[in-house]
């Protein structure tokens, strides 16, 4: 009997000292996987950190430099004589053909408007002209000088300086003269034409 006790002790012992191994083998591992997501996690924070920061910063020197990019463009296009020498050309065209739409607007009423309604008068001026000033700016559109479209270098207050020119002609004193017409609305565009490249060079 007292044998089989002490074979009996001995195995306990055993199976005892054998589960605390166990035990403790399974903690080890359990603590080193966990050690290793932890590390692996780290690595992939500072890794994802610093792509971070290269793509602002790339973001950053890709912004700074096309706006360089544009400046330098605007700057060598100011540089080139021969644009503006372009643009005043094409330009002028267009206030030429403005010249004779306005001495066209004069003519047409003249003849077909009750001009004793001064009010009335003015409001269709006014709104004739500014047609033409909108109508020149959307050519205007397709032309640009130092990165800004030509339209950006006009100005709405040439309505009235031109419409102050017809209403001149509609209530003339010395009554109808499409010579001194035609003569007065050129000298007005001169005058915007001077305006508009002075404009240009600023």
């Amino acid at each position: 009997m007292s044998v089989d006790a002490e074979q009996i002790t001995t195995v306990a012992r055993g199976i005892s000292d054998f589960g605390f191994l166990a035990i403790a083998a399974g903690t080890f591992v359990l603590l080193s996987a966990v050690q290793t997501i932890a590390i692996f996690v780290w690595f992939r924070k500072i890794i994802n950190g610093t792509l971070d920061e290269q793509k602002h910063t790339m973001k950053a020197l890709l912004t700074e430099t096309r706006a360089q990019n544009e400046v330098m463009s605007e700057i060598a296009e100011g540089l080139r004589p021969e644009t503006l020498m372009r643009i005043k050309s094409t330009a002028s065209v267009y206030f030429e053909l403005s010249v004779e739409k306005v001495c066209h607007i004069i003519k047409k009423v003249r003849t077909e408007n009750h001009i004793i309604d001064h009010d009335a008068t003015a409001r269709k001026v006014r709104n004739l002209l500014h047609n033409i000033h909108e109508d020149r700016n959307s050519r205007f559109e397709n032309y640009t000088y130092r990165g800004k479209k030509l339209s950006e270098y006009t100005s709405p207050e040439w309505v009235e300086r031109v419409a102050v020119v017809v209403e001149g002609e509609l209530y003339n004193e010395f009554g109808e003269d499409n010579g001194r017409a035609h003569t007065n609305v050129t000298t007005v565009y001169d005058n915007i034409k001077l305006d508009f490249y002075k404009r240009l060079n600023q």
